[in-house]
């Protein structure tokens, strides 16, 4: 089937257009735009492909294309062919969350505060769109409190004056609308501080009610300027304890998007700098790549919401960013600028978005999951044949020719299991050499498992060597030499001794540092690897030191370890002047290790 697909696949033109991937029922499965039919529908049928990608390609039985004029016309086709067919393999944000607004119609006599799906052109004036209705609720009931707006059942004004005032009026939260003496042109100036609030122009509307206090004190009207001094903080209250800003006029919108154990992709909204609200969704994972899978994403978000912001930060480039740019004004009406920020103060909007991402997958799966998904990464950055459960990784510490050590860490499904580690004494080797050492200790690793020693069972999936691309072929050569074949790479360190990257034998070099999950996986087993070395080092220099001076009379652990810590090595402390020893230990102690290390005994030579 692959190769039929693949052989109508190359007969398609070099334009842009749209593919339609069909199953064995005729049924839609996936939608795709491309800049090149031919080029793009052909890779679909060749080579290898994540997991998710390879589900969807098992089961395409057909597939139609629509050759387009543009890349832009393709850009819109492939949005319209998605929202009608919503096809399983695409990325389709959920269609019931809404982004309601907040509707004032300002052509009624008392106008109220409502809640609506759309923003159909009326005459009333609306604003938002609001995370949720729950959301815009709240927001409503926040500003009625603090503008004394009345949220009874009464219509004005066909119940002014038919009934005296309800609990509200009598506990301050209203002014109560319903009597008399409130007229009809301070109801309609509360509605346009409303207003302003919903622009997020708070700090406008408090100095115009500050104005109008003052005004009120130096006319000797005490009781209105108290009243607007009481509106005054209850408006300042709500900028600090009710973020009321309308996102439809958000100056930028900060997109973040995160591959972990699941997908999230974030839109942080920022007013003048500060952040106004968020919106996240969590996806499974995306056919398309990290390109593709945003611009999809950001179609289908700001066509739900109806308004776009001025400008778009993303958190990198994508191929279509004019076609998507262009998309968004003429869906709009108004202009929007997309950008891909590099440094300062929007380049921070984009790391705040990134981090709410990776929190939010953080919040949502589990420690599992997301070493799952770790590993997976590994796999296919690797392109090994098996899933790497179980890694060991080694490394060599030297000290001398007689110091030579090496350690063998094992992480299974991503975790560290101690119980399995292993330390080797290098032998034979007359000066120090990495390369000899590390053949040494993984033919040793390997000859116990070939010889039926269970504590060295199973065989890993993978060798990760601390080192470059000869570290690892030597280790290859090695396993060779026994007949076994051990996926390998080296972990190549950068001049702060950091991790960067991954080496093959044959000297590629796999960058791991876009990939945080897998920079933190391979960097953490390399630490831990070196950490064993050295400690295994350290371990047995303190009872090389220690059975030296165990033979000095009246030197107990104490006095032993005071010393080691002191000189640092047997030869140090056998050098010391009896001044220098008595600066460190009593002087009977000094006296009784001066004078031993100048008997001259051979037998007590280090």
């Amino acid at each position: 089937m692959l190769d039929t697909l693949l052989e109508k696949a190359n007969n398609l033109p070099l334009l842009p257009g749209v593919y339609i991937m069909l199953d064995d029922r005729g049924e839609v499965i996936y939608v795709g735009k491309a800049k090149k039919l031919k080029n793009r529908v052909t890779s679909y049928f060749r080579g290898e492909h994540l997991p998710k990608v390879a589900a969807m390609v098992e089961k395409v039985r057909d597939f139609n294309v629509i050759v387009a004029n543009s890349e832009f016309e393709a850009l819109v086709l492939e949005n319209s062919l998605i929202k009608r067919h919503k096809p399983h393999y695409n990325i389709l944000l959920k269609d019931d969350k809404g982004y309601p607004f907040i509707r004032i119609d300002r052509k009624s006599a008392y106008p109220t505060m409502t809640i609506s799906r759309l923003a159909p052109k009326d005459g009333a004036s609306y604003y938002g769109p609001f995370g949720g209705r729950s959301q815009s609720y709240e927001i409503i009931d926040v500003i009625r409190q603090a503008l004394l707006l009345p949220d009874c059942t009464r219509r004005f004004p066909r119940d002014i004056g038919k009934q005296r005032p309800c609990l509200k009026y009598q506990m301050g939260s209203c002014a109560g609308w319903c009597l008399e003496k409130m007229s009809q042109e301070d109801y309609h100036s509360r509605m346009d501080q409303a207003a302003l609030i919903l622009e997020g122009k708070s700090a406008e509307l408090i100095d115009e009610l500050r104005q109008k206090m003052e005004q009120a004190a130096e006319e000797l009207h005490f009781e209105q300027a108290a009243s607007l001094r009481d509106r005054i903080r209850a408006v300042e209250g709500l900028s600090r304890k009710q973020r009321v800003i309308s996102t439809a006029f958000a100056d930028t919108d900060a997109i973040g998007f995160q591959r972990g154990a699941k997908t999230c992709f974030t839109v942080l909204h920022f007013t003048e700098g500060d952040l106004s609200g968020k919106d996240t969704e969590m996806l499974d994972e995306p056919v398309e790549e990290d390109g593709e899978a945003v611009s999809n994403l950001v179609r289908q978000y700001y066509s739900a919401r109806g308004i776009v912001p001025k400008t778009i930060l993303l958190p990198f480039a994508v191929d279509d960013m004019q076609e998507l740019e262009t998309f968004l004004c003429e869906h709009s009406g108004r202009k929007t600028a997309i950008e891909v920020p590099q440094r300062g103060e929007r380049m921070r909007l984009i790391e705040s978005a990134a981090l709410n991402a990776r929190e939010e997958i953080l919040r949502r799966t589990t420690q599992a999951q997301r070493r799952s998904k770790t590993l997976e990464w590994l796999q296919k950055a690797l392109e090994l044949e098996k899933f790497p459960s179980r890694i060991e990784a080694f490394d060599i510490s030297n000290l001398g020719s007689t110091g030579i050590v090496a350690a063998m860490t094992v992480h299974v499904d991503g975790r560290p299991l101690k119980r399995d580690y292993r330390k080797f004494r290098v032998r034979g080797l007359d000066a120090p050499d990495d390369y000899a050492s590390m053949y040494q200790v993984v033919y040793r690793r390997l000859k116990h498992y070939v010889d039926g020693d269970e504590k060295f069972a199973p065989l890993p999936d993978l060798f990760l060597i601390d080192g470059g691309d000869k570290h690892a072929a030597t280790a290859v050569r090695a396993a060779a030499d026994l007949g076994l074949r051990i996926p390998t790479f080296g972990m190549v360190k950068d001049d702060r001794h950091r991790t960067r990257a991954l080496v093959s034998p044959e000297g590629h070099e796999i960058g791991i540092v876009g990939n945080q999950a897998v920079f933190a996986l391979v960097g953490n087993i390399q630490e831990e690897t070196h950490r064993s070395a050295i400690e295994y080092q350290r371990s047995l220099r303190s009872e090389a030191y220690g059975s030296t001076l165990e033979k000095i009379p009246g030197v107990g652990k104490k006095r032993r370890e005071e010393l080691i810590a002191a000189f640092k090595s047997v030869r140090a402390i056998r050098e010391a002047t009896l001044e220098e020893l008595s600066a460190v230990v009593p002087k009977n102690t000094a006296h009784a290790v001066y004078e031993y290390f100048r008997k001259g005994k051979e037998e007590q030579e280090e």
